[in-house]
């Protein structure tokens, strides 16, 4: 359960930098632009959280199956 709260909150505090981000970014234009912006910069935000996270998973199960990961000390 703690893990999937982490997941949770990560991917709120990316998706809230993203918007953050974009409506500055939106906000150099325009009004409209700003909200565009914050719109897009959270998707992005939330869909880097969940990519990380995928991520980190796969390369974690990736070095388990790695042959060479190992010190040698099990032969």
């Amino acid at each position: 359960m703690r893990e999937r709260i982490t997941a949770v909150l990560l991917r709120a505090r990316y998706a809230a930098i993203g918007a953050a981000v974009g409506a500055a970014i939106g906000g150099l234009f325009s009004r409209n632009a700003a909200s565009t912006g914050g719109a897009i910069g959270g998707l992005v935000g939330a869909t880097v959280a969940d990519t990380r996270g995928t991520l980190e998973g796969t390369l974690g199960d990736l070095g388990e199956l790695d042959p060479r990961s190992t010190d040698g000390s099990e032969e």
